[in-house]
């Protein structure tokens, strides 16, 4: 009897549950319809493949497949680890991001908020709309504008310096101006779109700390620097996190226009080695191998950097 009583209770409990994920359903089905979108892209691209790390372990054969081919354990992780040039990927890589983590990183805030203290409402759309308009151009148009303006030939700087009595000087090709030219063309590129989420941040500050704040007399440095930024403080710490979990990842595509032979010594990344030996050496359990260290290594910046951030006493991700 005893035994029955407990399955009549946990048979009720299941209906309630029901019920009630039902109404939450009911009250919320288009929000839930509108997040179907994401949740199959995560699944399609993000989760499904994740089968293919298995490939990293064994000596992939497109003819035998996943299932005829040889297990090999960490037979390719000691290869990559033992390249010599391992570890001038690893410097080239997190160099050019830690360039872009000096320079790049601040310019959306300080965009942002220079946008924001515009009070002319149509001039402030019209330069929101010039600096978002770089972001929609492809690779191959920001380097094509770059070898435009800098090469030693028909570049525009250069023909200006020769016109002056000097001798070019050798952007493209000189490896100290690599890392740098990356860093500018990503700058140009990308910093107003990153604005859009700093914007939206501000907005979101209460108007009337804004209008204490005049009360007391303070200027607008002051305001920005004891309102504004302390409030999308939250905001930086969280893209910050997110920014050094990619620490390990270069643009490939940039990355591989820019290159040339004189400049491969500051240029070749863990993305375009993968490319190399995985797609045009038939490599592809190398290529695996390759995608799965810049993994990992982006979890471990991720988990570390939140978890000092969580000590210092501001919100993490998680």
């Amino acid at each position: 009897m005893k035994m029955q009583s407990t399955a009549g209770v946990n048979t009720k409990g299941a209906a309630r549950v029901r019920s009630r994920g039902w109404m939450i359903w009911s009250r919320h089905k288009y929000v839930y319809m509108l997040a179907v979108p994401g949740v199959l892209y995560f699944l399609l691209f993000k989760f499904v493949p994740m089968w293919g790390l298995l490939l990293a372990f064994m000596e992939y054969n497109p003819y035998a497949g996943v299932s005829g081919s040889e297990w090999v354990g960490l037979k390719h992780f000691n290869e990559l680890f033992s390249d010599p040039s391992f570890y001038i990927m690893l410097r080239n890589t997190f160099a050019i991001n830690i360039f872009g983590l000096i320079f790049m990183f601040p310019v959306p805030i300080v965009l942002a908020v220079m946008l924001n203290e515009v009070r002319h409402e149509a001039f402030k759309r019209f330069n929101q709309s010039i600096v978002y308009l770089p972001h929609f151009l492809s690779w191959v148009v920001v380097v094509s504008l770059t070898f435009f303006i800098l090469s030693s030939d028909v570049g525009i700087i250069n023909k200006l310096i020769s016109e002056a009595g000097y001798e070019p000087i050798p952007f493209l090709s000189n490896p100290n101006y690599f890392w740098a030219l990356i860093t500018a063309q990503n700058m140009w590129k990308e910093a107003g779109w990153g604005t859009i989420i700093f914007l939206a941040a501000i907005a979101g500050v209460d108007p009337q700390r804004y209008e204490a704040a005049v009360m007391d007399g303070a200027s607008r440095w002051r305001q920005i620097w004891h309102i504004t930024l302390p409030a999308i403080r939250p905001t930086i710490i969280i893209l910050l996190i997110l920014r050094l979990g990619h620490m390990a990842d270069v643009g490939f595509e940039q990355v591989l226009l820019m290159m040339n032979p004189l400049v491969s010594s500051v240029a070749e990344v863990f993305d375009t080695y993968a490319y190399t030996i995985g797609v045009l050496n038939g490599q592809i359990s190398t290529g695996v191998t390759v995608g799965m260290f810049k993994g990992v290594v982006g979890l471990v910046l991720v988990l570390v950097s939140n978890y000092i951030v969580k000590k210092l006493g501001h919100e993490g991700i998680y």
